[in-house]
Order: structure tokens, then C-alpha cells, then sequence
């Protein structure tokens, strides 16, 4: 089974998070922000991966350091639990529309850590979270997974359709890389290692 702790403690954040990466998309998340919770949500549902997150972040700030952390436990739990990869799709892609919204997600269980996006979001803040805060949160998830990930604005319009449909995609092509594939026996690599 693919599964995966993380405690992560530092004077910013004090992180618990648990994944199983083959789950049903059944979470529980406590973030302290109710928009990074219901962006975590969906994530969890439809990437079918079960995942428990309990935050406690310096949110009296604002929401940077638990959205960078969350990200970092997250790619760290990601990679774990997806141990060597032997056997997995590797990549995995989607376009994802949310209403006025078109998201291309592609993501590579390279080993290797790159985030790219050009999502243009058209305001400063859905409700109290930073909208550039979204792009943090995958920059940290990126590096830590040590996956390529790509999230481009195909289409764009409301600011919460963009980070739902940038979350959507993300979780749908992650779901589609780690799968496995039949006609793979090992790494998915001709170096023999990710």
C-alpha cells in the first residue's frame, strides 16, 4: 500500500498529515484558512487519494507559510509513498475545464523538481487568502515530490474557478501518472532510476 506520514514542526507551522495515495478521495483537512481546506478537498477527491491534514499556522500573519508548508509535507509525503516508482504510468495529463476555466495539467515523477505556471488570476484575494499563494503552494509541492509539474491557464476568468480548476487538474494528472501500468516492469526510465 502506498501510504505516507508526515510531521513536519517548526516555530511557523506544526504540520500532521497522512496520505494513502490509493484511497477512495475520502479527507479530512483543517488548514485554518476555509479556502486553502476546500482547495486540499477536491484535491484529495479527485486525485481518489485519502488524505488527513491538521495545520496550526501563524494564520494571525497570514496564510504564506501554512500554504508553503502544507505544500512541502504534501510533495514529501508524495514521494515517499510513491517509493521507487517501479511500475507507475510517470506522467500523467488532463485539460480540466471549471466553467469559464481551461487548465492543462501535466505532471513528470521525474525525480526531478520544476514548477511552471502562467496563471493570470484576475484578483488579489479570494475571500482572505492570497491568490499568489496558490502558486506557492506548488512550487514547495513540486520540490519536495520531486515531480515536474505544468498548470496552464488555457482560459481564465474568476479568480476561485482558476485555483479550483488549477487544483482539479493537478490532482487528475498526479492520479494518471501514478497509476499503474501493466506493460512497465521497473522503473520507467532508460537511466533505471527516477
Amino acid at each position: 500500500m502506498r501510504i505516507s506520514e508526515i510531521n513536519r514542526k517548526t516555530a511557523e507551522t506544526d504540520i500532521k498529515l497522512s496520505l494513502n495515495i490509493d484511497g477512495s478521495g475520502a479527507s479530512k483537512i483543517n488548514s485554518g484558512s476555509g479556502m486553502l481546506d476546500h482547495m486540499l478537498t477536491l484535491f484529495a477527491r479527485h486525485g481518489c487519494f485519502d488524505l488527513d491534514i491538521e495545520c496550526k499556522g501563524d494564520i494571525e500573519v497570514d496564510f504564506h507559510h501554512t500554504a508553503e508548508d502544507i505544500g512541502i509535507c504534501l510533495g514529501r509525503a508524495f514521494r515517499e509513498a510513491s517509493g521507487d516508482r517501479a511500475g507507475i504510468c510517470r506522467y500523467g495529463s488532463i485539460a480540466l475545464p471549471m466553467d469559464e476555466v481551461l487548465i492543462l495539467a501535466a505532471v513528470d515523477f521525474s525525480g526531478r523538481s520544476y514548477f511552471y505556471t502562467d496563471a493570470a488570476f484576475a484578483t488579489e484575494k479570494i475571500g482572505e487568502f492570497d491568490t499568489e499563494l496558490v502558486s506557492e503552494f506548488f512550487i514547495a509541492f513540486a520540490r519536495e515530490a520531486g515531480v515536474t509539474l505544468h498548470l496552464r491557464m488555457l482560459s481564465g476568468g474568476n479568480s476561485h474557478h482558476l485555483a479550483e480548476g488549477m487544483f482539479k487538474a493537478a490532482a487528475r494528472a498526479l492520479r494518471a501518472a501514478l497509476e499503474a501500468d501493466p506493460r512497465v516492469s521497473g522503473i520507467p526510465s532508460t537511466k533505471g532510476t527516477l
